[in-house]
């Protein structure tokens, strides 16, 4: 695959984000609440996992294979798990927008701080002063939208 396909794959993931948020706000109303909401996610991310490991006839590894993963490789379920939990929650009382503005700020000055320090397996890429300048104005720009909305909300 070329770098053009996955920069798309990434943009069309991260586009579909802020629409969960919201639809999972839905289901949480819908299911009785936010931890409802999340597990009826799962199992139907489950499903469709599972279906399409049948349909691309990938290999399940054996219960031996699993047991050998160090436990923190799992950590990536709490995480995720964290995270639907938290943006179903948040997003229809704080504003998708703002939910999933955070999120990304945090995703970002995050991933500049696991790649310049190679963290958890990361191949290092150093955090330049360009990089920086770039993580700097994403800051500002979250800064920027919040005494907006303080101003809006004032002028109402």
């Amino acid at each position: 695959m070329s770098t053009l396909t996955y920069a798309l794959w990434a943009f069309a993931a991260g586009a579909l984000i802020p629409l969960m948020a919201i639809l999972n706000g839905g289901l949480a109303r819908a299911s009785g609440g936010t931890i409802q909401a999340t597990v009826l996610l799962f199992a139907t991310g489950l499903m469709a996992s599972l279906v399409l490991a049948v349909t691309t006839k990938a290999h399940i590894p054996a219960l031996q294979t699993l047991a050998r993963v160090a436990p923190l490789q799992y950590a990536g379920g709490v995480i995720v798990g964290f995270y639907i939990l938290s943006i179903t929650f948040l997003a229809p009382r704080f504003g998708v927008g703002n939910a999933i503005l955070f999120a990304v700020t945090a995703q970002l000055l995050t991933s500049a701080l696991i790649d310049h320090f190679a963290l958890a397996g990361a191949v290092r890429r150093p955090l330049t002063s360009v990089r920086a300048v770039g993580l700097f104005l994403v800051v500002v720009g979250v800064v920027v939208t919040q005494v907006g909305d303080r101003i809006t909300a004032g002028a109402r």
